[in-house]
């Protein structure tokens, strides 16, 4: 029986998307993400949002996780780890478009959500199909 990786790591690994000819979206929660408040080094806890239009390259899930891991030790402000994460996801898979939500826990009565983009030069979204019956779009 192979055993589990007992640490984080702190790059992604990647595979080749299956699909370069075809837009599709993948959609990612990573419901138990947890990094320290800078100032006072309390844990500060969030669930990721991770949505995608890959390039040449797919996030390798197991991978993700562990590099999710590397942030539970690190003093990080919301704005700036969810913005770190982007761009390292982003250098990774050359994402056609990627977005990176994420949704922190109350700290000090106050709810924090960081919302950060990257599109590739060039790329146009395609208009999306909004069908019949489809009220909440």
């Amino acid at each position: 029986m192979a055993t589990a990786p007992t640490a984080p790591q702190t790059f992604v690994e990647t595979f080749p998307n299956p699909r370069p000819e075809r837009d599709f979206t993948i959609r990612i929660r990573l419901p138990e993400f947890t990094c320290l408040c800078p100032k006072t080094g309390q844990p500060d806890f969030a669930e990721l949002l991770l949505e995608y239009i890959p390039g040449p390259r797919c996030v390798e899930l197991k991978s993700l996780k562990l590099y999710i891991w590397s942030f539970r030790d690190r003093g990080c402000f919301h704005e700036a780890v969810t913005n770190e994460i982007l761009d390292q996801l982003a250098q990774a898979t050359e994402p056609k478009f990627m977005r990176l939500t994420g949704i922190f826990n109350v700290r000090g009565g106050v709810y924090t959500s960081v919302v950060a983009e990257h599109r590739a030069v060039g790329f146009t979204p395609a208009t999306p199909v909004v069908l019949p019956g489809d009220e909440s779009l």
